[in-house]
């Protein structure tokens, strides 16, 4: 073998080894980048290795067994995924089934306080600035959400409001999260969902393991459903200040 030949078969060995080397610190970085960003994830939703969560939902009114409408079935879906990603299990649950207190479990409650008595419950415990329109009356501000001094009015199929809500009733950074999704309609729980699902790594990095409330506002659902979603603003604070009086209150409509 001459030294040409030598150099030459040197070299491609030394290539080979470090394109092997290459690919090997390539792929463990990218196992660890993965790992990291499943950590990340577990945490905001509370949701370690083999975890339980409920998913609480309304009972629809069409007799005593758990049936679900079909959008707030979607909303399920949307974040049965989650579950499932973070490597933990979910159970299903009727919204007067749920007996328990929060903090041992992630909770997921979708739905409105006019159907689900565990997010009404929710709402009076942990947000007392926000109140919910429930009345079964056709009046104008049926539906209606107050925050602080704010009303936001729903007008069905061109804007509805819901409130998006990460919450851990201040016991620590072990407790797990109750998430809410009070939606003026049920298309909008399941725009709620979908949100989460895709924008928690932005709010993990805004929020970390916080609690938040924020408000989304579905643009034109009969047309598009629950795909065009504005977030309408941060409402933390005022959604956990108790209610200003009735004097100092506004109203927004859709323009």
């Amino acid at each position: 073998m001459t030294d040409d030949v030598r150099t030459l078969v040197l070299g491609l060995t030394v290539g080979l080894l470090a394109a092997g080397l290459g690919a090997a610190f390539g792929w463990l970085a990218r196992g660890h980048l993965l790992k990291r960003r499943l950590r990340r994830k577990q945490a905001f939703f509370g949701l370690p290795d083999n975890a339980e969560s409920l998913l609480v939902v309304n009972r629809d009114a069409g007799g005593p067994e758990l049936t679900v409408v079909r959008q707030d079935v979607f909303a399920l879906l949307e974040l049965a995924a989650v579950v499932k990603e973070c490597g933990a299990h979910s159970q299903l649950v009727a919204h007067d089934a749920a007996q328990q207190g929060f903090g041992e479990r992630t909770e997921f409650c979708v739905g409105n306080p006019a159907a689900n008595r565990r997010l009404a419950a929710h709402l009076h415990s942990l947000l007392p600035g926000v109140r919910v329109n429930v009345d079964p009356e056709p009046v104008p501000d049926r539906g209606a959400f107050q925050i602080g001094s704010e009303r936001y009015r729903l007008e069905a199929g061109l804007t509805e409001y819901v409130i998006l809500a990460r919450l851990t009733a201040d016991q620590g950074q072990d407790a797990r999260p109750v998430f809410l999704f009070c939606g003026q309609r049920a298309v909008t729980s399941q725009a709620a969902t979908r949100y989460l699902a895709r924008h928690h790594e932005k709010l993990a990095r805004k929020h970390g393991t916080n609690s938040f409330v924020l408000l989304l506002k579905i643009v034109n659902s009969q047309a598009y459903g629950p795909d065009v979603v504005e977030l309408v603003g941060d409402v933390t604070r005022a959604a956990q200040t108790p209610l200003p009086t009735p004097s100092a209150r506004t109203s927004h409509r859709a323009k």
